[in-house]
């Protein structure tokens, strides 16, 4: 599969009249070069192919972020790519928030860290599921798109 990154990288802003929240793992705003395509990936969860969840949240949040990045990687993305996620969280506290920071720098790595928004439910769609997140990234525009 060709390398589908974008020319230009997104941009992390984060300003300094606002707490800094890279040690988080999101950035306050992502600025996107110009000339892409959206990709939207619909909220993955923790379930495997035959439907089934771990039980603890911290098996969730690996398996989900790992079905996130099978889901970027089949449309043609990198995590890296990625400018905006929404985590839906049950039973949110802060031990939870705690994981999920560290598992959202971990996947950033050295590239920004997208925008972020967490937003605590009281369930999901599925029994005993309890997180999803979905993302929005943006790639390069292909040949005959490009002005």
């Amino acid at each position: 599969m060709p390398d589908q990154r974008p020319t230009q990288p997104l941009q992390a802003i984060n300003p300094p009249g606002l707490y800094d929240p890279t040690p988080n793992g999101y950035s306050h705003l992502m600025l996107t070069p110009t000339n892409v395509r959206w990709l939207f990936v619909a909220g993955q969860g923790a379930e495997d192919v035959s439907g089934r969840l771990p039980d603890d949240f911290a098996d969730q949040l690996t398996h989900c972020l790992s079905n996130l990045q099978y889901a970027l990687a089949a449309g043609g993305a990198h995590f890296s790519q990625v400018a905006k996620l929404t985590v839906l969280v049950v039973d949110h506290s802060e031990a939870r928030l705690a994981l999920i920071s560290a598992a959202l720098a971990k996947a950033a790595g050295d590239n920004p860290a997208p925008a972020c928004t967490l937003i605590p439910v009281p369930r999901l769609a599925l029994d005993g599921m309890l997180i999803e997140i979905d993302a929005v990234a943006c790639l390069p525009a292909s040949e005959e798109h490009r002005a």
